[in-house]
C-alpha cells in the first residue's frame, strides 16, 4: 500500500515507518502539523521538531506542514495513497481528507476508546486517577475517534510518582506491537468492531481554571491536577496556588503524612513536598 503517515514527532515517525517496514507498505508523504490548533502562527516548538523529522524522512517522500486542513485535502490528492495513518493529530480530519485514500484513513489512540475520545486522553487519565490505559488503532470517520475498532489492548501502568518519559515509552512499545496486526486488518478492508457508545467519554483540552489550585476540593483530585502538570501539560507550569496570600506554583504532594508543607483541603490534608515561587497571578 502507498500510505501517508501522520505524527506529532520524529519517534512517532519512527513507529509508523517501522510498522510499514515490517508490513511491506511505502510511506510516500510525512505530514506534521505545525500548530495545535488549525490556522494559527507556527508553534515555537516546531523548528526543532521539524528537523528532528526531516532527518529521518525516508529517500523519495516528502513532508507537508499544512496550516489547516482545507490545505492538507489539496496537498494528498497527488500522493494517490491507499491509506492514512495517524498518530498525534490534534485537528479533526474532514471528509474531503478522508476520502482521499482508497481505504480510509486508521488512527493511533492512546485510550481504550470509547473511553477518552478526544485530543487529550492521557491527561485525562492522570487527571481521574485512572491506575492504567492502553492503545486503540481505529477507523476514522466525521467525528473525533467514533470509528469502528481494529485492534485494542490495555496494560500500561501510570505509576503514582509518574515519569512522562517512562509512560510514553511503556506506550510506544505497544503501539509497535500493535501497528502490523492492525494494517492487515486495514490493507484487507476489514471493517473492524463498532464501539460501545453507553461507554463512551470525551477527553478535551483542559478548562482555564485547572490552571489554579481550589483548595476546597478534595485532596486526591488536587494531587492528581498536579501530576498532570507534572505530566507535561503542553510545557505550562503549574498548577498555581494560593498560600498565606501567596501565590506559587505546585510542582509535587503527597496526600500520606511526610516532610513537606500541609495544607487543608476540602476532606482531609494534603502535603506539598516541591514548589517554586510565582509570578502574581490575576485570575
Amino acid at each position: 500500500m502507498r500510505v501517508v503517515l501522520v505524527s506529532y514527532s520524529a519517534s512517532g515517525f519512527k513507529l509508523l515507518t517501522d510498522a510499514c517496514a515490517e508490513s511491506g507498505n511505502q510511506p510516500v508523504a510525512y505530514v506534521h502539523a505545525r500548530t495545535l490548533r488549525q490556522r494559527r502562527p507556527t508553534s515555537s516548538l516546531s523548528a526543532e521538531t521539524v528537523a528532528n523529522i526531516s532527518q529521518s524522512l525516508p529517500a523519495g517522500a516528502d513532508l507537508l506542514l499544512p496550516g489547516s486542513v482545507e490545505g492538507l485535502a489539496e496537498a494528498l490528492a497527488g500522493y494517490r495513497p491507499d491509506l492514512i495513518l495517524v498518530y498525534g493529530l490534534p485537528w479533526k480530519l474532514s471528509r474531503d481528507v478522508l476520502q482521499i485514500p482508497r481505504l480510509g484513513a486508521i488512527n493511533v489512540h492512546t485510550s481504550l476508546l470509547p473511553k477518552y475520545r478526544g485530543p487529550l486522553p492521557v491527561h485525562w487519565a492522570v487527571r481521574n486517577g485512572d491506575p492504567e490505559i492502553g492503545v486503540t488503532i481505529h477507523w476514522m470517520d466525521d467525528h473525533f475517534d467514533t470509528g469502528n475498532m481494529l485492534i485494542q489492548q490495555g496494560g500500561i501502568q501510570i505509576e503514582e510518582d509518574l515519569v512522562t518519559s517512562r509512560l510514553w515509552k511503556e506506550t510506544d512499545r505497544l503501539i509497535g506491537d500493535l501497528l502490523a496486526p492492525a494494517l492487515r486488518r486495514a490493507s484487507a478492508g476489514d471493517a473492524g468492531e463498532p464501539q460501545d457508545e453507553t461507554n463512551a467519554s470525551y477527553a478535551g483540552w483542559m478548562e482555564p481554571d485547572f490552571m489554579f489550585v481550589d483548595w476546597s476540593h478534595p485532596a486526591g483530585q488536587i494531587h492528581n491536577q498536579v501530576r498532570t502538570f507534572r505530566f507535561n501539560l503542553f510545557g505550562l507550569r503549574g498548577p498555581f496556588a494560593k498560600i498565606d496570600d501567596e501565590w506559587v506554583t505546585v510542582l509535587r504532594t503527597r496526600l500520606e503524612p511526610v516532610d513537606g508543607l500541609r495544607v487543608e483541603c476540602g476532606d482531609g490534608p494534603i502535603w506539598i513536598t516541591d514548589s517554586a515561587a510565582a509570578v502574581p497571578v490575576d485570575r
